[in-house]
This record gives structure tokens, sequence and C-alpha cells, in this order.
């Protein structure tokens, strides 16, 4: 048993955002363990001209402030991804803000975009790194031009970025879902787009992939438009997805009715068909990463053959810790093997019209 397991109990004893602030100074200081076990050259996948070693990543929202990404990236995953970073500080919304909801696997979070803001940040991500780092950007609640935070998100970003990620689904800052409809999205899409593509040519490198993340609670007709806006944009790739503002009636915890975000296990059936709908949609042409409610290698394996390239958790860790990763990937690359399969890539898409 590593310090990681041992310390989860003592972690749990905790309120959930000190635990969560706790874990972050540890992984920062060097206290984690890395990973020893070389991942299986079957999970091996290429997108966007870049080689992920496996296709797990650890989802935003966990490094808002690019504190510990290097720590994170030896535990094992594929990627991770920070943020996210808006343009200036905020402290987010009162606490307490962050609740477990244990008997139901999952999270309800209204963190607000709590971060240090792109001056702080910047500095954290120069030099060199052993993996593939996503960048995440939103808009400051008090802000009265959402799409200039974006493109000011994008322009200090883009040139230290691996990927590029449009944030317009949490839904804990007031408003910042309605620029999902289509022609507030297809404007958003195309500005950070080019002022992506402004920085990365003043930088000399070549723009990351831009990612647009989105909601699992969208209707049929948001979910067509959401497919067109990021294949006319056009758009690198797309999210599926954020939290949940559904609160199903299975749900048991007392704080079911918290308001909020719902993560972990009860999102991940809507959020894998929303996935599924938007491959179908995108006919392939668009990378998916799939995130929500993953915390094995079977539903890591559902969200791939749904039409994901990428997979990314996050709530599952509150209750499994680290070690989840090294089980999630030597079942996924079983499974794998068991259905004939030679690498990830094969395998995606191929359970979207179940």
């Amino acid at each position: 048993m590593d310090a990681a397991s041992l310390a989860m109990p003592l972690l749990r004893l905790l309120p959930p955002e000190t635990a969560h602030n706790t874990t972050i100074c540890l992984l920062a200081k060097g206290l984690a363990p890395r990973s020893r076990e070389a991942d299986d050259p079957i999970l091996a996948t290429r997108l966007w001209g870049l080689d992920f070693p496996n296709p797990v990543g650890l989802a935003a929202g966990f490094d808002k402030n690019a504190q510990a990404y290097h720590a994170i990236l030896g535990l094992g995953f594929g990627l991770t991804e920070i943020g996210t970073v808006t343009p200036r500080p905020q402290p987010g919304n009162p606490k307490p803000r962050l609740f477990r909801l244990t008997e139901d696997n999952a999270v309800v979070n209204r963190m607000g975009f709590n971060n240090d803001g792109i001056e702080a940040v910047l500095p954290r991500l120069r030099g060199p790194r052993a993996g593939i780092l996503g960048i995440n950007i939103g808009k400051n609640k008090d802000s009265t031009d959402a799409v200039e935070d974006y493109v000011t998100g994008a322009t200090a970003f883009a040139p230290l970025a691996d990927y590029l990620v449009v944030n317009v689904s949490s839904p804990n800052t007031p408003g910042l879902r309605d620029l999902q409809r289509r022609e507030p999205f297809l404007e958003l899409a195309r500005a950070v787009r080019a002022a992506r593509d402004a920085a990365c040519a003043k930088a000399g490198r070549t723009p990351p992939p831009l990612l647009l993340k989105i909601a699992p609670d969208l209707d049929a007709a948001q979910i067509e438009d959401v497919a067109e806006v990021a294949m006319t944009a056009p758009a690198d790739g797309l999210i599926v997805s954020n939290t949940t503002i559904a609160r199903p009636d299975s749900l048991r915890s007392i704080y079911r009715a918290e308001a909020g975000g719902l993560s972990g296990a009860p999102l991940f059936e809507p959020s894998t068909e929303v996935l599924r709908r938007i491959a179908g949609l995108t006919q392939g042409k668009l990378p998916l990463i799939g995130v929500g409610g993953i915390a094995s290698g079977e539903q890591a394996y559902a969200k791939i053959r749904a039409g994901a390239s990428l997979v990314q958790l996050y709530s599952a860790l509150v209750y499994h810790g680290p070690g989840l990763l090294g089980r999630i990937k030597r079942d996924l690359a079983a499974r794998l093997r068991a259905d004939g399969f030679a690498s990830v890539a094969e395998a995606v898409g191929t359970g979207r019209d179940r």
C-alpha cells in the first residue's frame, strides 16, 4: 500500500474543499507516487499530431491554477487539463460550495471559476514538461464582454497549450451556458480561433487544437446546433461533457438538493448518450473527449465505443484514489484485445449505432 492509499481515508475526514486543497498542496510538493507501470502499447493514441501514451486524462477543475500538473502526469495519466482560468483572478462562489454525495458516488460543486487569473498562472506553464497539457479558459463572472474574455485567454495560453479548451458549459457562472446557443457559440468559436492563430503566429509555433466543452443538459435541437457550430467554426474537437444541473430521483445523499453541477456516477449515462449523439451527427469527423461518471475500464471503453477518442475522469478519484487509474488502463487494454482491436483508435465509435 502506497502513501496515497494510506492518505485517502484521512483526506475523506476533511471537508471536501479542504481535502482538495490539501491534495493539490501535497502533489505540488512532490509528495505523490509516480507510476512504475509502463503503459500497455495498445493504449497509445495519436490525435491532432500529439502522441498520448494512453487515452485516460484528468479533467479540468482539479488543478485549476497549474500547481500540480507535473505530478499529475507522473501518476500515469495520458493527459491532464488545467483551469478553468479567467482573465482576472476571482474568488468564486461563497463556501461551502463542494459536496460529497457518498451514497451516490457523486459530487456537487458550485465553485464558480475560482482561480488565480492569467497573470499568476502563466509563469507556472513555462519550461519543459513530460506529458500532454490542456488549458481550459473561461470568462469572469462580472465581465461585460464574454467574447473578449475568451480572446484574452486564447491569446495568453495558445502558445503554451498542447490543446486549448473553451468552457461555455459550467452551470456555476450566470449566463455562461447561453453561449452554447448557435449564433453566440459560432461567434465565440471563430473569435477564439482567430486569436489562437494570431498568438501562435507571433510566437512562431503551430496552433494547438481548439476544443469546445459542452453541457450534458442539451435538448435535441441544441445538440444539433453544437455539432454544426463545431464543424463550421471550425473547432478541432468537443469535450462531452461538463457537469449536469439535473437531479435524478435515484439520488440518496442529503446533499442532493444543493445547487451546482452534479458529477460522478449519475452523470455516466446522460453524458454518454449526448456523446453518442454528437458522434453520430459529426460522423467521426470531429475528435471527441468523453467525460462524465467514468470509474472503471468498462465505462472508459463504453465512452470510446460511443465515439470518444480520449476520456477524462475526476470525481471517481474522490472515492477510489489514484490507484483507480492503473486499474482502468489495465482493464481497458484487456477489453480492447478481447474484442479484437489492435488500438484505441480502432474501437472509437464502434458502439455508436447500438
